[in-house]
């Protein structure tokens, strides 16, 4: 059952998670959605790869792009309305309103004391599958800018734009849906200060 938790912080980055269970906690290592965890990477990975080797492939510059694109969104909205949900139990999309017709955005996550928390293998592919392959998609915009190759410029936009809204939407959703981004950065970068700021004070 998922709920909405703008400061829920059940679901890990990149740390280990545990588990509370009778008579201690344990780390859970087991990947339960083996499925889940293929296609996470599978879409992503294999539209990075059909952009390198386009040329190797296939002369053919409308069937790469269209293969491609059809990748790049396949992998969207499986990450965005299975993975994330099974892995990290994060989930986010944007919501209209009956009475005013307004959207909004909404992001939820699952409570810390759920019985199906993810595990922290597939914490660790979810989320290093989110972030590397947006940042490789970017490297391929600066590659193609400076080669001057613009043929491709739309295709690499459409992956950082695709891959990039998934990172956004699960940043949000971990660390809480009312909570901005340069509030998070500036409330850390405020803890790690004062918590140097008495560390030297002990030493002293």
């Amino acid at each position: 059952m998922m709920r909405l938790d703008d400061n829920d912080d059940d679901v890990s980055l990149f740390d280990a998670e545990e588990d509370t269970v009778r008579g201690g906690t344990s780390k859970k290592t087991k990947i339960k959605h083996p499925v889940a965890s293929f296609f996470h990477l599978f879409f992503r990975v294999t539209a990075t790869l059909s952009y390198l080797l386009c040329g190797v492939i296939s002369s053919s510059f409308i069937g790469c792009t269209v293969t491609i694109i059809l990748l790049l969104s396949a992998d969207f909205w499986t990450v965005k309305n299975i993975t994330g949900r099974l892995m990290v139990g994060l989930r986010w999309w944007n919501q209209v309103d009956d009475d005013d017709g307004k959207s909004h955005w909404v992001f939820e996550s699952r409570k810390g004391n759920s019985k199906q928390q993810a595990s922290n293998s597939e914490s660790r592919i979810f989320w290093l599958g989110l972030v590397v392959c947006p940042v490789i998609w970017v490297v391929f915009v600066f590659s193609i800018l400076v080669s001057f190759n613009i043929k491709w410029l739309a295709v690499v936009i459409m992956g950082v734009i695709l891959q990039g809204a998934n990172l956004y939407g699960y940043v949000r959703c971990k660390v809480g849906g009312g909570t901005s981004l340069k509030n998070m950065a500036t409330n850390y970068f405020g803890r790690q200060f004062l918590k140097q700021a008495m560390t030297n004070q002990g030493e002293s």
